[in-house]
C-alpha cells in the first residue's frame, strides 16, 4: 500500500497544493513553518481521522477558508486505485468521498489508508500522561479493526451523557434538593451504568488483545533500536480489578459494573465517572522499573521509537504494509539512534520524510526529495 498523490485545498497553510508520490523514499525538506509537517499531517488524517499535532479539526483549515480537502490516492495492497476525500467542516458534520461517490460517514474509509507516524510528539508516549499512551492503543486499535472508531464514538458518547447525570446529581445533593429528584436521576444513572458497562467492555477487551500482540513486538523493537540495552515491557493498568482468566466481554462487562456500582458514592461527590477505559493506562517498564520518572532521555526515545516500529510490524503482519511517515524525527535523536531508525524503516514500501535540512535525512533513505518553501512544494 502507498500513497501515489495528495492534493490539498485550504488546508492548514496551503491554498491548494499537488504533490505526486511513489513506492520508496520520499523526502520534504525545508526551513520551519513553512508546511512541511502539513504535507505529512495531511495524509496521517486520511488514514485516521485525526492530527497528531492538535486534538479537534478547527486548525486544520486555512485561516479565512470555510472548509479544507485533502485528497489521497492509494494504491492498496490489490492493486486497486482508490481516491479518498475528505471535506473539513469546523462546527459542521465533515464528509467524506471514495472514488467520487459519498459515503455515509466519514469513518467510512478508515481501513483504506494505513499510516505509522513517528514524530517529536511521540516522546509523551513515555513521559506524557496516560491520555497519551490510551490515544496510541485506541489509534491503532482502529487503524487494525475500523469498525472500533463506532465503539470508540459510542463509549464517549455514553461517557459523556453520564457525566453531565453525575454532575447534575452531584449538586442536588449538596443542595440537599428533594429526594425524588436525586432518585430519579440516580435510577435513570443505573440504565447509563449497563450503556458504560458494555460499551467499555468491548473497548477493554479489545485493548487487553492489542497488548498480548504487541508485548513480544515492542520487545523485539527495543532490542533492535537499543542494541540489545535493556528489556522493554506493557502492562495494562485497568480502572477495574481485573482477574487472570477474565477475558470475554460478559465477564468484562460485569467487573466493570461491579467496580461502578462500588465507586457510586465517590463518584456523585465529584460529579464525574471514576471507572472504565477512560480511566486506564497502559504501563511501560524497562527491567524492573517503569520507564516514566526512570528512563534516561535516550531510552525514552528508544521506548517511543519501539513502540512505532512495533506497530508498523503489527500492521504488516495482519496483511499489507502501511505507509511510514517520519516527520521531523530525525533531529530529536543522536546518531546512533538516528542511523538504526533509518536502517530499520529502509526495507518499508512507502517512507515519507519531512526536514528542516537534507543532512538530516541519513543516506539510507535517499531517495526523492521536495523542497518545501514559500508556500510551494518542488521537486528537486
Amino acid at each position: 500500500m502507498y500513497v501515489t498523490a495528495l492534493g490539498l485545498v485550504d488546508f492548514r497553510s496551503y491554498q491548494q497544493a499537488e504533490v505526486q508520490l511513489a513506492p520508496g523514499v520520499t523526502a520534504f525538506v525545508g526551513p520551519n513553518g513553512q508546511g512541511k509537517t502539513n504535507l505529512v499531517e495531511a495524509i496521517h488524517y486520511t488514514a485516521t481521522l485525526g492530527s497528531h499535532r492538535v486534538a479537534n479539526d478547527a486548525p486544520l483549515v486555512r485561516a479565512g477558508a470555510a472548509r479544507a480537502i485533502v485528497r489521497t490516492e492509494v494504491r492498496s495492497d490489490q492493486e486497486r486505485d482508490l481516491v479518498i476525500e475528505l471535506e473539513i467542516n469546523p462546527g459542521r458534520a465533515n464528509r467524506a468521498r471514495v472514488n467520487r461517490a459519498p459515503v455515509p460517514r466519514p469513518r467510512d474509509v478508515l481501513g483504506l489508508l494505513r499510516t505509522v507516524l513517528f514524530a517529536p510528539e511521540d516522546l509523551a508516549l513515555v513521559k506524557g500522561d496516560p491520555s497519551e499512551r490510551r490515544r496510541f492503543l485506541d489509534e491503532l486499535l482502529t487503524l487494525r479493526t475500523p469498525r472500533m472508531a463506532g465503539v470508540r464514538q459510542d463509549y464517549d458518547r455514553i461517557l459523556k451523557q453520564r457525566n453531565s447525570l453525575l454532575k447534575s446529581a452531584s449538586v442536588a445533593r449538596r443542595q440537599n434538593r428533594s429526594g425524588g429528584a436525586v432518585e430519579g436521576q440516580l435510577r435513570t444513572l443505573e440504565v447509563w451504568d449497563s450503556h458504560l458497562a458494555r460499551a467499555g467492555s468491548e473497548l477493554l477487551a479489545t485493548r487487553l488483545e492489542l497488548l498480548e500482540s504487541l508485548r513480544p513486538l515492542v520487545s523485539g523493537s527495543y532490542d533492535a533500536v537499543a542494541r540489545g540495552k535493556g528489556d522493554a515491557r506493557l502492562e495494562y493498568k485497568s480502572s477495574v480489578p481485573l482477574e487472570p482468566g477474565v477475558t470475554s466481554r460478559e465477564e468484562l462487562a460485569e467487573v466493570i459494573l461491579s467496580a461502578v456500582h462500588e465507586r457510586r458514592s465517590d463518584e456523585l461527590d465529584r460529579g464525574v465517572s471514576l471507572v472504565g477505559p477512560h480511566r486506564d493506562d497502559m504501563v511501560l517498564g524497562l527491567g524492573d522499573l517503569p520507564a516514566k520518572g526512570y528512563a534516561s532521555h535516550g531510552e525514552s526515545w528508544s521506548f517511543a521509537l519501539a513502540l512505532r516500529l512495533a506497530s508498523y510490524e503489527l500492521l504488516r503482519s495482519d496483511g499489507g504494509e502501511p505507509v511510514l511517515i517520519l516527520d521531523d524525527v530525525f533531529a530529536e535523536l543522536d546518531t546512533q539512534r538516528r542511523d538504526r531508525l533509518a536502517e530499520l524503516v529502509a526495507p518499508a514500501e512507502q517512507v515519507l520524510v519531512t526536514a528542516a535540512v537534507g543532512a538530516d535525512v541519513p543516506a539510507e533513505l535517499s531517495g526523492v526529495r521536495f523542497d518545501v518553501g514559500d508556500g510551494t512544494v518542488r521537486r528537486a
